[in-house]
Protein backbone atom coordinates (compact mmCIF):
# COMPACT_ATOMS: atom_id res chain seq x y z
CA UNK A 1 0.00 0.00 0.00
CA UNK A 2 1.37 3.43 -0.97
CA UNK A 3 2.25 6.02 1.64
CA UNK A 4 -0.40 8.78 1.88
CA UNK A 5 0.72 12.13 0.44
CA UNK A 6 -0.48 14.88 2.76
CA UNK A 7 1.29 17.73 0.96
CA UNK A 8 -0.44 19.98 -1.55
CA UNK A 9 0.62 19.62 -5.17
CA UNK A 10 1.42 22.58 -7.39
CA UNK A 11 -1.89 22.09 -9.21
CA UNK A 12 -3.76 22.10 -5.90
CA UNK A 13 -2.00 25.31 -4.83
CA UNK A 14 -2.95 26.92 -8.16
CA UNK A 15 -6.56 25.84 -7.69
CA UNK A 16 -6.56 27.25 -4.16
CA UNK A 17 -5.21 30.58 -5.38
CA UNK A 18 -7.89 30.84 -8.07
CA UNK A 19 -10.75 29.91 -5.74
CA UNK A 20 -9.50 32.19 -2.96
CA UNK A 21 -9.17 35.11 -5.38
CA UNK A 22 -12.75 34.65 -6.57
CA UNK A 23 -14.14 34.31 -3.05
CA UNK A 24 -12.15 37.28 -1.76
CA UNK A 25 -13.63 39.40 -4.53
CA UNK A 26 -17.19 38.05 -4.58
CA UNK A 27 -17.76 36.70 -1.08
CA UNK A 28 -16.45 39.07 1.63
CA UNK A 29 -18.04 38.80 5.10
CA UNK A 30 -20.44 41.70 4.44
CA UNK A 31 -21.79 39.91 1.37
CA UNK A 32 -22.22 36.64 3.26
CA UNK A 33 -24.14 38.47 6.00
CA UNK A 34 -26.36 40.16 3.42
CA UNK A 35 -27.00 36.86 1.64
CA UNK A 36 -27.85 35.16 4.96
CA UNK A 37 -30.54 37.78 5.54
CA UNK A 38 -31.92 37.58 2.00
CA UNK A 39 -33.91 34.38 2.44
CA UNK A 40 -32.42 32.92 -0.75
CA UNK A 41 -31.27 29.31 -0.73
CA UNK A 42 -27.82 30.22 -2.05
CA UNK A 43 -25.91 32.92 -3.93
CA UNK A 44 -26.84 32.09 -7.54
CA UNK A 45 -24.33 34.49 -9.12
CA UNK A 46 -21.47 33.24 -6.98
CA UNK A 47 -22.33 29.61 -7.72
CA UNK A 48 -22.41 30.42 -11.43
CA UNK A 49 -18.91 31.89 -11.24
CA UNK A 50 -17.47 29.19 -9.00
CA UNK A 51 -19.29 26.07 -10.16
CA UNK A 52 -19.89 26.75 -13.85
CA UNK A 53 -17.32 29.30 -15.03
CA UNK A 54 -14.43 27.99 -12.91
CA UNK A 55 -15.54 24.39 -13.36
CA UNK A 56 -15.39 23.30 -9.73
CA UNK A 57 -18.87 21.73 -9.94
CA UNK A 58 -17.41 18.93 -12.05
CA UNK A 59 -14.15 18.23 -10.24
CA UNK A 60 -15.22 14.74 -9.17
CA UNK A 61 -16.78 13.86 -12.54
CA UNK A 62 -14.64 12.16 -15.23
CA UNK A 63 -13.84 14.06 -18.44
CA UNK A 64 -15.86 11.68 -20.60
CA UNK A 65 -18.97 12.48 -18.57
CA UNK A 66 -18.56 16.24 -18.84
CA UNK A 67 -16.51 16.95 -15.74
CA UNK A 68 -12.95 17.97 -14.94
CA UNK A 69 -11.64 14.50 -14.16
CA UNK A 70 -10.00 15.58 -10.90
CA UNK A 71 -10.05 13.81 -7.53
CA UNK A 72 -11.17 14.28 -3.96
CA UNK A 73 -7.85 16.01 -3.25
CA UNK A 74 -8.77 18.92 -5.51
CA UNK A 75 -12.33 18.98 -4.22
CA UNK A 76 -10.93 19.13 -0.67
CA UNK A 77 -8.97 22.28 -1.57
CA UNK A 78 -12.20 23.91 -2.76
CA UNK A 79 -13.96 22.83 0.44
CA UNK A 80 -11.20 24.39 2.55
CA UNK A 81 -11.63 27.72 0.80
CA UNK A 82 -15.41 27.56 1.09
CA UNK A 83 -14.98 26.93 4.80
CA UNK A 84 -12.74 29.98 5.11
CA UNK A 85 -15.53 32.16 3.74
CA UNK A 86 -18.63 30.15 4.79
CA UNK A 87 -19.71 30.76 1.20
CA UNK A 88 -23.46 30.24 0.62
CA UNK A 89 -23.10 27.89 -2.37
CA UNK A 90 -24.35 24.30 -2.90
CA UNK A 91 -20.93 22.74 -3.44
CA UNK A 92 -21.24 20.03 -0.78
CA UNK A 93 -24.82 19.17 -1.63
CA UNK A 94 -24.65 19.30 -5.43
CA UNK A 95 -21.02 18.81 -6.57
CA UNK A 96 -20.17 16.26 -3.87
CA UNK A 97 -23.25 14.42 -2.54
CA UNK A 98 -25.51 14.49 -5.60
CA UNK A 99 -22.69 13.99 -8.11
CA UNK A 100 -21.18 11.29 -5.91
CA UNK A 101 -24.46 9.37 -5.77
CA UNK A 102 -24.84 9.54 -9.56
CA UNK A 103 -21.27 8.31 -10.05
CA UNK A 104 -22.24 5.20 -8.12
CA UNK A 105 -25.09 4.50 -10.55
CA UNK A 106 -24.66 3.03 -14.03
CA UNK A 107 -23.21 6.03 -15.87
CA UNK A 108 -23.66 4.13 -19.14
CA UNK A 109 -27.37 4.80 -18.86
CA UNK A 110 -28.38 7.95 -20.72
CA UNK A 111 -30.56 9.50 -17.95
CA UNK A 112 -27.74 9.10 -15.39
CA UNK A 113 -25.04 10.43 -17.74
CA UNK A 114 -27.17 13.38 -18.84
CA UNK A 115 -28.00 14.44 -15.28
CA UNK A 116 -24.41 13.97 -14.14
CA UNK A 117 -23.18 16.13 -17.02
CA UNK A 118 -25.65 18.87 -16.13
CA UNK A 119 -24.47 18.86 -12.49
CA UNK A 120 -20.82 18.88 -13.60
CA UNK A 121 -21.40 21.93 -15.78
CA UNK A 122 -23.01 23.77 -12.88
CA UNK A 123 -26.12 24.57 -14.92
CA UNK A 124 -28.24 22.22 -12.81
CA UNK A 125 -28.22 22.07 -9.01
CA UNK A 126 -29.02 18.79 -7.31
CA UNK A 127 -29.06 17.36 -3.85
CA UNK A 128 -29.32 13.95 -2.23
CA UNK A 129 -32.68 13.93 -0.43
CA UNK A 130 -31.61 12.48 2.91
CA UNK A 131 -31.38 14.27 6.27
CA UNK A 132 -28.10 16.15 6.54
CA UNK A 133 -27.40 14.30 9.80
CA UNK A 134 -27.25 10.92 8.00
CA UNK A 135 -24.04 8.98 8.76
CA UNK A 136 -22.33 6.60 6.35
CA UNK A 137 -21.12 3.20 7.48
CA UNK A 138 -22.94 2.88 10.80
CA UNK A 139 -26.15 1.04 9.95
CA UNK A 140 -26.19 0.70 6.18
CA UNK A 141 -27.86 3.04 3.68
CA UNK A 142 -30.41 5.53 5.01
CA UNK A 143 -33.87 4.10 5.49
CA UNK A 144 -36.27 5.42 2.85
CA UNK A 145 -39.18 7.49 4.09
CA UNK A 146 -40.54 7.80 0.54
CA UNK A 147 -42.40 5.07 -1.32
CA UNK A 148 -42.38 4.28 -5.02
CA UNK A 149 -46.04 4.00 -6.00
CA UNK A 150 -45.54 1.65 -8.95
CA UNK A 151 -46.83 4.10 -11.55
CA UNK A 152 -43.57 6.01 -11.87
CA UNK A 153 -44.33 8.40 -9.01
CA UNK A 154 -43.06 8.90 -5.45
CA UNK A 155 -44.91 9.85 -2.28
CA UNK A 156 -43.62 10.68 1.19
CA UNK A 157 -41.57 13.20 3.11
CA UNK A 158 -37.92 13.75 3.96
CA UNK A 159 -36.96 16.39 6.53
CA UNK A 160 -33.71 18.16 7.22
CA UNK A 161 -32.46 18.09 3.62
CA UNK A 162 -29.63 20.53 2.90
CA UNK A 163 -29.62 22.20 -0.48
CA UNK A 164 -33.20 21.23 -1.34
CA UNK A 165 -34.52 24.79 -1.38
CA UNK A 166 -32.27 25.82 -4.26
CA UNK A 167 -32.12 22.51 -6.11
CA UNK A 168 -33.46 21.73 -9.56
CA UNK A 169 -33.28 17.96 -9.07
CA UNK A 170 -33.68 15.77 -5.99
CA UNK A 171 -32.06 12.33 -5.79
CA UNK A 172 -34.50 10.45 -3.60
CA UNK A 173 -34.04 7.03 -1.96
CA UNK A 174 -37.37 5.20 -2.00
CA UNK A 175 -38.79 1.73 -1.54
CA UNK A 176 -41.54 0.01 -3.49
CA UNK A 177 -42.47 -3.24 -5.14
CA UNK A 178 -39.05 -3.32 -6.80
CA UNK A 179 -37.25 -2.79 -3.50
CA UNK A 180 -34.86 -0.01 -2.53
CA UNK A 181 -33.95 2.41 -5.29
CA UNK A 182 -32.60 5.85 -6.13
CA UNK A 183 -34.88 8.17 -8.12
CA UNK A 184 -34.54 11.60 -9.73
CA UNK A 185 -37.34 14.10 -9.14
CA UNK A 186 -37.51 17.63 -10.58
CA UNK A 187 -38.47 20.26 -8.02
CA UNK A 188 -40.44 22.21 -10.62
CA UNK A 189 -43.18 19.58 -10.45
CA UNK A 190 -46.34 20.83 -8.73
CA UNK A 191 -46.45 17.61 -6.72
CA UNK A 192 -43.15 18.52 -5.04
CA UNK A 193 -43.16 20.84 -2.03
CA UNK A 194 -39.92 22.16 -0.53
CA UNK A 195 -40.61 23.92 2.77
CA UNK A 196 -37.69 25.84 4.32
CA UNK A 197 -36.97 25.00 7.95
CA UNK A 198 -35.56 27.24 10.64
CA UNK A 199 -31.86 26.47 10.33
CA UNK A 200 -29.00 27.32 12.66
CA UNK A 201 -26.68 27.88 9.69
CA UNK A 202 -28.35 30.35 7.35
CA UNK A 203 -25.60 29.83 4.76
CA UNK A 204 -26.59 26.17 4.35
CA UNK A 205 -30.35 26.11 4.97
CA UNK A 206 -32.39 22.95 5.53
CA UNK A 207 -35.80 22.10 4.16
CA UNK A 208 -38.55 19.49 4.39
CA UNK A 209 -39.37 17.81 1.08
CA UNK A 210 -42.86 16.47 0.49
CA UNK A 211 -43.68 14.36 -2.58
CA UNK A 212 -47.33 13.75 -3.46
CA UNK A 213 -47.31 11.47 -6.47
CA UNK A 214 -44.28 13.20 -7.97
CA UNK A 215 -43.08 11.89 -11.37
CA UNK A 216 -39.69 10.22 -10.94
CA UNK A 217 -36.98 8.49 -12.97
CA UNK A 218 -35.45 5.35 -11.45
CA UNK A 219 -31.67 5.63 -11.60
CA UNK A 220 -30.53 2.55 -9.66
CA UNK A 221 -31.96 -0.62 -8.16
CA UNK A 222 -31.57 -2.04 -4.64
CA UNK A 223 -27.91 -3.08 -4.43
CA UNK A 224 -26.48 -0.36 -6.63
CA UNK A 225 -28.57 2.39 -5.04
CA UNK A 226 -27.51 1.44 -1.53
CA UNK A 227 -23.83 1.29 -2.50
CA UNK A 228 -24.02 4.59 -4.41
CA UNK A 229 -25.64 6.44 -1.52
CA UNK A 230 -23.22 5.01 1.04
CA UNK A 231 -20.22 6.03 -1.09
CA UNK A 232 -21.64 9.52 -1.62
CA UNK A 233 -22.16 9.97 2.12
CA UNK A 234 -18.64 8.69 2.85
CA UNK A 235 -17.15 11.08 0.29
CA UNK A 236 -19.21 13.94 1.67
CA UNK A 237 -18.08 13.27 5.24
CA UNK A 238 -14.44 13.01 4.18
CA UNK A 239 -14.54 16.29 2.28
CA UNK A 240 -16.57 18.02 4.99
CA UNK A 241 -13.49 17.63 7.20
CA UNK A 242 -11.65 19.97 4.82
CA UNK A 243 -14.45 22.53 5.13
CA UNK A 244 -14.18 22.27 8.91
CA UNK A 245 -10.43 22.82 8.56
CA UNK A 246 -11.11 25.98 6.55
CA UNK A 247 -13.54 27.26 9.18
CA UNK A 248 -10.97 26.69 11.94
CA UNK A 249 -8.19 28.35 9.91
CA UNK A 250 -10.20 31.53 9.39
CA UNK A 251 -11.19 31.66 13.05
CA UNK A 252 -7.60 31.34 14.28
CA UNK A 253 -6.21 33.80 11.71
CA UNK A 254 -8.88 36.37 12.47
CA UNK A 255 -8.43 35.95 16.23
CA UNK A 256 -4.66 36.43 16.01
CA UNK A 257 -5.17 39.53 13.84
CA UNK A 258 -7.71 41.01 16.25
CA UNK A 259 -5.66 40.36 19.39
CA UNK A 260 -2.66 42.07 17.79
CA UNK A 261 -4.70 45.20 17.07
CA UNK A 262 -6.85 45.35 20.20
CA UNK A 263 -5.07 47.16 23.06
CA UNK A 264 -5.67 47.15 26.80
CA UNK A 265 -3.44 48.68 29.48
CA UNK A 266 -1.27 50.13 26.72
CA UNK A 267 -0.40 46.83 25.03
CA UNK A 268 -1.96 44.39 22.52
CA UNK A 269 -4.23 41.88 24.27
CA UNK A 270 -2.54 39.17 22.22
CA UNK A 271 0.65 39.74 24.18
CA UNK A 272 -0.97 38.47 27.39
CA UNK A 273 0.38 35.04 28.20
CA UNK A 274 -3.00 33.45 28.90
CA UNK A 275 -4.26 34.36 25.43
CA UNK A 276 -0.99 33.30 23.80
CA UNK A 277 -1.37 29.86 25.33
CA UNK A 278 -4.96 29.51 24.15
CA UNK A 279 -4.10 30.45 20.59
CA UNK A 280 -1.01 28.24 20.58
CA UNK A 281 -3.07 25.28 21.77
CA UNK A 282 -5.60 25.99 19.02
CA UNK A 283 -2.82 26.11 16.42
CA UNK A 284 -1.67 22.65 17.52
CA UNK A 285 -5.22 21.33 17.13
CA UNK A 286 -5.34 22.90 13.67
CA UNK A 287 -2.14 21.17 12.57
CA UNK A 288 -3.49 17.76 13.53
CA UNK A 289 -6.84 18.58 11.91
CA UNK A 290 -5.06 19.38 8.66
CA UNK A 291 -3.26 16.04 8.76
CA UNK A 292 -6.46 14.06 9.30
CA UNK A 293 -8.42 16.01 6.66
CA UNK A 294 -5.65 15.61 4.09
CA UNK A 295 -5.40 11.90 4.86
CA UNK A 296 -9.13 11.47 4.30
CA UNK A 297 -8.97 13.38 0.99
CA UNK A 298 -5.98 11.37 -0.20
CA UNK A 299 -7.64 8.07 0.79
CA UNK A 300 -10.76 9.02 -1.16
CA UNK A 301 -8.69 10.09 -4.16
CA UNK A 302 -6.70 6.86 -4.28
CA UNK A 303 -9.63 4.63 -3.33
CA UNK A 304 -7.60 3.32 -0.42
CA UNK A 305 -8.97 0.36 1.56
CA UNK A 306 -8.38 2.53 4.64
CA UNK A 307 -10.87 5.16 3.41
CA UNK A 308 -13.64 4.41 5.97
CA UNK A 309 -11.10 4.62 8.81
CA UNK A 310 -9.54 7.82 7.44
CA UNK A 311 -12.94 9.49 7.08
CA UNK A 312 -14.11 8.45 10.55
CA UNK A 313 -10.91 9.77 12.15
CA UNK A 314 -11.08 13.04 10.20
CA UNK A 315 -14.71 13.70 11.08
CA UNK A 316 -14.35 12.75 14.73
CA UNK A 317 -11.45 15.21 15.10
CA UNK A 318 -12.05 18.06 12.64
CA UNK A 319 -15.64 18.65 13.74
CA UNK A 320 -14.58 19.36 17.30
CA UNK A 321 -11.58 21.48 16.27
CA UNK A 322 -13.81 23.69 14.12
CA UNK A 323 -16.29 24.23 16.95
CA UNK A 324 -13.51 24.98 19.44
CA UNK A 325 -11.85 27.45 17.05
CA UNK A 326 -15.14 29.23 16.41
CA UNK A 327 -15.93 29.44 20.12
CA UNK A 328 -12.49 30.89 20.85
CA UNK A 329 -12.92 33.35 17.99
CA UNK A 330 -16.18 34.67 19.41
CA UNK A 331 -14.88 34.84 22.98
CA UNK A 332 -11.49 36.40 22.24
CA UNK A 333 -13.11 39.10 20.15
CA UNK A 334 -14.88 40.30 23.29
CA UNK A 335 -18.08 42.28 22.89
CA UNK A 336 -17.82 42.75 19.14
CA UNK A 337 -17.66 38.98 18.66
CA UNK A 338 -21.20 38.74 20.02
CA UNK A 339 -22.69 41.15 17.47
CA UNK A 340 -24.54 40.29 14.25
CA UNK A 341 -22.37 42.68 12.24
CA UNK A 342 -19.17 40.76 12.96
CA UNK A 343 -18.98 37.50 10.93
CA UNK A 344 -17.76 35.36 13.87
CA UNK A 345 -21.28 34.06 14.51
CA UNK A 346 -21.49 32.75 10.94
CA UNK A 347 -18.44 30.58 11.54
CA UNK A 348 -19.72 29.32 14.88
CA UNK A 349 -23.05 28.40 13.30
CA UNK A 350 -21.36 26.67 10.35
CA UNK A 351 -19.05 24.79 12.74
CA UNK A 352 -21.95 23.64 14.93
CA UNK A 353 -24.01 22.69 11.87
CA UNK A 354 -21.06 20.79 10.37
CA UNK A 355 -20.56 18.97 13.67
CA UNK A 356 -23.97 17.35 13.14
CA UNK A 357 -23.81 17.07 9.35
CA UNK A 358 -23.14 13.59 7.94
CA UNK A 359 -22.66 12.21 11.43
CA UNK A 360 -21.64 13.58 14.81
CA UNK A 361 -18.14 12.92 16.18
CA UNK A 362 -19.70 10.30 18.44
CA UNK A 363 -21.27 8.47 15.52
CA UNK A 364 -17.97 8.47 13.66
CA UNK A 365 -16.17 7.13 16.72
CA UNK A 366 -18.79 4.39 16.86
CA UNK A 367 -18.11 3.58 13.21
CA UNK A 368 -14.36 3.67 13.83
CA UNK A 369 -14.65 1.26 16.76
CA UNK A 370 -16.33 -1.27 14.50
CA UNK A 371 -13.80 -0.78 11.72
CA UNK A 372 -10.82 -1.47 13.97
CA UNK A 373 -12.53 -4.12 16.14
CA UNK A 374 -12.44 -2.00 19.24
CA UNK A 375 -15.07 -3.23 21.70
CA UNK A 376 -17.28 -0.69 23.42
CA UNK A 377 -16.83 -0.17 27.19
CA UNK A 378 -18.83 -2.67 29.24
CA UNK A 379 -18.70 -0.99 32.62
Amino acid sequence: MSTPDLLYSEAEDDLRAAVRSLLTDRCPPATVLSEAESGRAHDVALWGALGAEMGTAGLLVPDKLGGQGATAREAAVVMEELGRTVAPVPYLTSAVLAAGALLGCDTGQEPVARLLGALAEGRTVGTLAVPLSTTAGVSGPPAATVRADGDGTLSGQVSGVAGAAGADVLLVPATGADGYGLYAVETAETSVTVEPLTSLDLTRPLAAVTLAGAPARRLAGPDRAATAIERALLTGAGLLASEQLGVAEWCLTETVRHTKERHQFGRPVGSFQALKHRMAALWLELVSARATARYAADALATDSPDTPVAVAVAQAHCAEVAVHAAEECVQLHGGIGMTWEHPAHLYLKRAKSDEIALGTPGRHRQALAGLVDLAAPTG
